[in-house]
């Protein structure tokens, strides 16, 4: 029995939820969002909640239910309030930078690196050593701050490189500390 399924979404003021067989469109003051589901699970809508069921038990329906009850609960959420991932730089010499629409990340490379910002994607560059990824859809702010981090993921031995700001690095002690 899926927890995570059976529970019931509510719809919050200032959201609109659209469902056309399965496909799902929700806006909300952030945006618009819209999705195509998987044809198995039964989305219903009544009175402000929405309910997600499945056809049977087998294992590919189960681990269906309770996807795609977060799906479209995440899809909510972002339309109301926003997603956020936050990302820092360590190292000397490390910084990021934002020129309009782009992002460059000086990393200790020969050149600097560019991104630009995806569709739906906005970054903020509060400081030199901080990075905030902000949209309305989680699944592209995960996938885009996990791109930034690949630039220069943090060394275990100096702890140089881009993490996210809630991540710990477990430290190596390198040579010296053999003896």
């Amino acid at each position: 029995m899926s927890r995570i399924g059976n529970s019931p979404i509510t719809i919050p003021e200032g959201v609109e939820v659209k469902l056309d067989g399965n496909k799902i469109t929700v806006k909300g003051p952030k945006g618009t969002l819209e999705k195509e589901l998987h044809k198995n699970m039964s989305i219903s809508i009544d009175n402000n909640v929405i309910t997600v069921k499945r056809p049977d038990n087998e294992p590919a329906n189960r681990s269906l239910h309770g996807l795609t009850r977060t799906l479209i609960n995440n899809m909510i959420i972002g339309v109301k309030e926003e997603f956020k991932k936050e990302l820092e730089i360590n190292g000397v010499g490390y910084r990021a930078q934002k020129q309009g629409k782009k992002l460059i990340l000086s990393l200790g490379y020969s050149h600097p690196v560019e991104m630009e910002e995806p569709e739906g994607i906005t970054f903020d560059v509060p400081s030199q050593n901080q990075i905030i990824v902000r949209g309305i859809d989680k699944e592209l702010v995960g996938q885009t701050a996990a791109v930034i981090r690949t630039k220069r993921p943090p060394e275990v031995y100096r702890g140089k490189g881009i993490k996210y700001s809630y991540e710990v690095i477990r430290r190596k002690e390198g040579k010296a500390g053999k003896k």
